[in-house]
């Protein structure tokens, strides 16, 4: 495991919060050891399970006639189907967070070397192919919109108070436009994630 007594930890209340955050901490993480990886199969396992349960015919079936759904139905080659069909969204739903995540990094300082280091060790070029939009260059970064807990943001320079500020639409159709207050890109983005986030929807939740 990494030392971690050298890492700032200031509070959200302190002036240099902001700065401290923006500042990339190497290495990011530590490698996964397989207990870890193994608490990570059974969440989810127990995800796509119940999502099986909610698509699967034999079981809106055993619901129809007032029955309880015996966890040994998953046995069945049907419900397997709807297992696997389950885990399909699953993938889906980890490819939608991996964009989100490698954008607020990227668009946060990270290089498409650091963000093929994360996500497997792929090369610097693939990682570029996958997030195409993930890192822009210092002089495009004026007025790039963002996707995250499934709403949207905007960050925007304003020349003349050489600060930063975003405008935002939440997933709960929450609206937010900030003052020209951020002192860099990076602290916009954090303050249009931290909106995005504080007004995502509950999960299963459609948008209105």
């Amino acid at each position: 495991m990494s030392d971690v007594t050298g890492i700032p930890t200031p509070d959200k209340s302190d002036d240099d919060f902001w700065n401290a955050v923006s500042n990339l901490v190497e290495p990011p993480w530590n490698e996964p050891t397989p207990d870890d990886a193994g608490t990570m199969d059974e969440r989810v396992l127990d995800a796509v399970r119940a999502l099986a349960e909610r698509i699967s015919t034999r079981a809106l079936a055993y619901s129809a006639a007032g029955k309880s759904f015996d966890p040994v139905l998953m046995a069945a080659p049907d419900v397997q189907l709807a297992l696997l069909r389950a885990l399909y969204e699953a993938k889906l739903s980890v490819d939608r967070l991996a964009e989100s995540a490698a954008t607020v990094a990227g668009r946060s300082g990270a290089n498409y070397a650091q963000l093929g280091a994360a996500w497997g060790g792929i090369k610097r070029q693939s990682a570029r192919l996958k997030w195409p939009h993930a890192v822009v260059r210092k002089s495009a970064r004026e007025s790039i919109p963002l996707q995250y807990a499934g709403g949207t943001a905007v960050v925007h320079h304003d020349a003349d108070a050489d600060a930063w500020w975003f405008t935002a639409t939440a997933a709960d159709r929450r609206e937010m436009e900030s003052e020209p207050v951020h002192g860099t890109y990076a602290e916009a983005i954090a303050g249009a994630t931290e909106f995005l986030l504080a007004h995502a929807l509950p999960e299963g939740q459609p948008p209105a």
